[in-house]
């Protein structure tokens, strides 16, 4: 059994919690079989923060997160909270989560069960067997840039203001991250930006260039804008392997794969830092599906991107390889032949609830 690692759920607003439910009983799972043991805690973020607290994350709570080898979070937002001050908006909670605790290279993957081929937005043909992996950087570009407001002109008209910035440094860590990984995987990584009309781009390319030449050049590197990465994605999605892009454009085009894998609620994320003196890397999990308030408090959302970012999260953070492959492996058996939630609802199958979806998945893993 591995020793103690200290856990922090945050469930967060919408379907988070009724996602995180099905991810605890994996843990529940986990600890059973002596497979692993937490020191679990749990902590309110986002809206549910704002209504218990005013604020959508409190400082106990980022003390905790920074405490914690692991963050396993849910999603936040909701219209209920669409009018409160931008400064204090859910998301706010999880940008301020991210930037403390310097978790900056995003790993997305999109990757197609072949069960759900046909669940797709393209032709089972072009996805069948897509195994992307996209880092994006998570902690500066335009969503930190400054200067940033809405400022009111003499003329009386008002300005949005939002800027593009990367530094040397920040670029340099987040692609070793998508060199190393694409070392592990087919050793091709396709640098995104917009370096014919951004500045910002021309120096991510430049500091690519340079870095791959210096300490990767075993890696194949290519380089492509963004914009075309996106019309390639639908076009011919299996030329990739790693992608590596800034804030703004990863945001963007990790949802566009996410839909070629047939649902949002497949699909999970770790957000890594760098090793501190101890060897610890700060991990942040989540998926990427967001809090679906429009199903939320139905008992339908998909907890398996939910489970998913818990499998990374021992794979990453806790070097539990064979407990992730176990995780991995059973809900690829649970696609294969369990009923299916609303999401990737096919012809033939029952469509089931979030939490007949876990009890499932805890029956995979218990035949284990």
């Amino acid at each position: 059994m591995i020793a103690n690692k200290n856990l922090l759920l945050m469930p967060g607003d919408g379907i988070g919690p009724e996602v995180m439910t099905q991810a605890k009983r994996v843990l529940n799972w986990l600890q059973e079989t002596k497979r692993a043991s937490f020191n679990i805690e749990e902590e309110l973020v986002g809206g549910a923060s704002i209504d218990a607290h005013g604020v959508p994350l409190t400082d106990a709570a980022l003390a905790k997160a920074k405490a914690a080898d692991a963050v396993l979070f849910g999603s936040v937002g909701g219209p209920k909270w669409d009018k409160v001050p931008f400064n204090i908006r859910p998301e706010a909670g999880l940008l301020k989560l991210r930037s403390e605790l310097q978790v900056f290279a995003n790993l997305r993957p999109a990757k197609v069960f072949d069960a759900l081929a046909a669940a797709s937005s393209l032709k089972p043909d072009l996805v069948r067997g897509l195994d992307i992996m996209i880092v994006r950087e998570c902690i500066g570009g335009i969503y930190f840039g400054e200067p940033r407001g809405i400022e009111t002109l003499p003329n009386g008209e008002q300005k949005g203001v939002n800027t593009e910035v990367y530094t040397t440094h920040e670029i340099q860590r987040v692609g070793r991250v998508a060199f190393e990984l694409a070392r592990k995987r087919q050793n091709r990584v396709c640098s995104v930006e917009k370096a014919n009309v951004m500045e910002a781009g021309l120096l991510w390319r430049q500091v690519m260039t340079k870095l791959k030449a210096e300490e990767f050049p075993d890696v194949e590197l290519s380089h492509m804008y963004a914009d075309n990465c996106a019309m390639q994605l639908a076009k011919n999605p299996k030329q990739f392997d790693v992608i590596v892009t800034g804030n703004l454009f990863g945001d963007i085009l990790s949802d566009l794969a996410a839909m070629l894998t047939g649902s949002l609620g497949l699909l999970p994320s770790a957000t890594l830092g760098a090793k501190d003196a101890s060897g610890r890397i700060p991990g942040f999990y989540e998926p990427i599906h967001g809090s679906a308030p429009d199903i939320a408090g139905k008992g339908v959302a998909n907890p398996l991107a939910e489970v998913l970012s818990l499998a990374m999260l021992l794979r990453y953070s806790f070097d539990m390889q064979e407990d992730a492959d176990a995780i991995e492996a059973a809900v690829e058996r649970v696609l294969a032949k369990a009923g299916r939630t609303p999401d990737i609802k096919a012809e033939g199958r029952p469509t089931i609830s979030t939490s007949e979806m876990g009890d499932a998945l805890i029956a995979e893993l218990r035949a284990i």
